[in-house]
């Protein structure tokens, strides 16, 4: 006799159900996705204890008549898909005909539909497997589907189940997935006879976005076409919340051709996408509809649909990168036209995404400063007139006034103070010469920031200085209202544009030092130095062997001169040492990191006092720079409170 049978019928459906059906927001999305198939414009959703004890879906759609409802309850019935072409080029978000079967096999199924234009429609009642009612009935145009009872014979299916309020919330997800993909349909919740989400159809996915994530702030705008002649290839459109806010959970929703997917690829892009601007830790929020030929996606890889292949992923990918990057810099512009009034200029496509020079703003100081010394980390170009640059290894070392000479102290002026700051070097080194001071200049700054010079309005920006919040947040008012800057955030920002730059360009500037510095390596370290001796010359390094494992630094680069050159070679090799360790690491990462590290350490320290000479430079190369709104660690560079949000916290009318 024979091992092998065929399994009957309500068995295989109870199987296909398992991987079907998962819990209630399973029967949810099916069902939904037949409704949006059947050209709905209404859906509404009514659930009872966490969809466990009823889920029910009614929507206006084409509806169904006696046979095709039977035909339904069959497995693998389906009006979606007719021949091994279709199954090519799927177009619609059900398609396998499992569903139905699938659900009425583990659950007591009722369903009720009526085509426009029918006196009387049909409703079946199907209960775990079992066909027990088929008669007229009378009912609206379109369907209503009734799940009762799921999991009601097979406990051992049940008891994995969450809570009431956590399954109620994967359902939520569902509806609102949908719901901003698909901006046409109005969607209605209800839970347990309570009202909980009504959007209109007819609102814009944005609008729809927001109320979804209770933000009525500004969004980061996706939009992207890419295609020969008249025929689409590829199409990003969506919504980002800002990096640095947080607009309710931070989710990001994914559609591909109108149907809700997890792909780790896809995120990975919009990652990828925002690098720079997003925080360790932290995740994009927002909503990313891509739109493909649907020949070159194939969404059959599951029962479940969540995941999809694509044909050419790397393909894929790189234009979902793209797209959230261009998406980045507009943002930038809108940016630096909101704070310093700045109008907005589309950036050239083929200079993207190749960070651009920042350029050198010009500007007069005010009368009553005097001209800033070497150490001015926002150099200018009037500066060339005034300073010269002296070798890092003769640079002051940044301390602040308090730990000069009590003479040279009291010599100082009341409310005035002398520091000098790390500087901002020219991308060329300088030219040792023997006239150059080894002892730092003094700058003697005004306790009050004083109001702009005469030349002053040829600054790039329009904000009015207004003071500065702990030695490091810089307070403007402008139209958009008061603008919070974090000085060492922003300068790091410039420095690592202008590093990345010069890194592209071939090499990044180096500055040779008055005394080079003998450093001693581990064995593990001298063999990082010989193995990466050409990146380290690209970085401005300038290296050589002195013996065993002692190396000589001689030059570093110029833009991270004011740290210590031991300081400096040390951490860059302990970031291509962690690379040794992490095979899956990607160059780009590494470098980025690691002149992320560089500008960071170069950058203007917190509780380093600015005058207002190196304020408005720092706010001439912001207004006038591609990216400046984020750190290369992500952290914000700037803040903005309007004036409505100085009435509302005040009370004010």
């Amino acid at each position: 006799m024979s091992k092998i049978r065929i399994l009957p019928d309500h068995l295989a459906n109870q199987i296909a159900a398992g991987e079907v059906v998962e819990r209630p927001a399973s029967v949810i999305k099916e069902m939904v996705e037949n409704s949006i198939d059947a050209d709905a414009t209404r859906i509404e959703v009514e659930i009872e204890g966490g969809g466990v004890r009823l889920m029910r879906i009614i929507d206006n759609g084409s509806g169904m008549d006696e046979d095709d409802l039977l035909m339904s309850l069959e497995r693998h019935g389906t009006s979606k898909i007719h021949d091994e072409e279709d199954l090519g080029a799927i177009n619609t978000l059900g398609f396998r005909g499992e569903a139905l079967p699938s659900i009425g096999s583990v659950a007591k199924l009722t369903m009720s539909s009526r085509i426009a234009g029918a006196e009387l429609g049909t409703k079946v009642v199907y209960e775990y497997g079992r066909l027990l009612k088929v008669h007229e009935a009378g009912c609206a145009p379109g369907t209503t589907i009734e799940v009762r009872s799921l999991f009601g014979r097979t406990p051992a299916r049940r008891k994995f189940l969450r809570t009431a309020r956590t399954e109620r919330g994967h359902i939520e997800e569902v509806i609102r997935n949908y719901a901003l993909g698909c901006p046409a349909i109005g969607f209605i919740l209800r839970v347990d006879g309570r009202e909980l989400l009504r959007l209109n159809e007819g609102m814009n996915s944005r609008d729809r976005l927001a109320k979804v994530l209770h933000y009525d702030g500004d969004f980061i705008e996706v939009q992207k076409i890419a295609g020969r002649g008249e025929e689409l290839e590829r199409r990003a459109d969506g919504w980002l919340t800002p990096p640095d806010l947080n607009a309710g959970p931070a989710k990001l929703r994914l559609f591909v051709n109108g149907r809700a997917v997890r792909d780790r690829m896809l995120i990975h892009a919009v990652n990828e996408g925002l690098r720079g601007f997003l925080m360790k830790g932290k995740n994009p929020s927002g909503l990313v509809m891509l739109t493909v030929n649907p020949s070159e996606v194939d969404v059959n890889v599951h029962p479940a649909k969540h995941e999809v292949r694509f044909r050419n992923s790397n393909d894929v990918h790189a234009f979902l990168e793209t797209s959230v990057r261009e998406a980045m810099a507009g943002h930038q512009r809108h940016l630096q036209a909101r704070i310093f009034n700045r109008p907005e200029m589309a950036t050239p496509e083929e200079t993207f995404p190749s960070p651009q020079p920042v350029p050198e703003a010009d500007f007069t100081p005010p009368q009553n400063i005097s001209p800033p010394t070497a150490d001015s980390p926002f150099q200018q170009a009037t500066a060339e007139h005034w300073t010269e640059v002296r070798p890092a290894s003769a640079r002051p070392t940044g301390k602040i006034s308090s730990t000069l000479e009590p003479e040279r102290q009291t010599a100082t002026p009341p409310h005035s103070f002398t520091k000098p700051v790390p500087e901002l070097l020219p991308e060329e080194p300088m030219p040792h010469t023997e006239s150059m001071e080894e002892t730092p200049a003094t700058v003697t700054r005004p306790a009050e920031f004083a109001p702009p010079g005469p030349a002053a309005s040829s600054s790039a920006h329009n904000l009015r200085i207004i003071g500065v919040f702990g030695d490091l947040y810089i307070l403007c008012e402008g139209s958009a209202g008061m603008v919070v800057i974090d000085q060492h955030a922003a300068h790091e920002r410039l420095l690592y544009e202008k590093l990345h730059k010069q890194y592209l360009g071939g090499q990044v500037a180096s500055q040779a030092l008055l005394f080079p510095e003998t450093v001693e390596l581990s064995l593990f370290q001298s063999r990082l130095v010989e193995k990466n001796m050409v990146e380290l010359e690209r970085m401005g390094f300038a290296l050589r062997d002195f013996g065993g494992s002692t190396f000589v630094v001689s030059a570093v680069p110029a833009l991270a001169g004011n740290t210590s050159a031991r300081e400096l070679l040390l951490d860059t090799l302990e970031q291509f040492g962690s690379e040794e360790g992490n095979r899956s690491a990607k160059g780009g990462d590494l470098l980025d990191h690691i002149l992320a590290t560089m500008a960071c350490k170069a950058a203007v320290k917190a509780h380093t006092a600015l005058s207002n000479l190196e304020i408005e430079g720092l706010l001439n190369q912001m207004a006038a720079a591609d990216l400046f709104s984020h750190c290369p660690h992500g952290r914000p560079v700037v803040h903005i409170f309007s004036r409505n949000d100085m009435k509302n916290w005040f009370h004010r009318t």
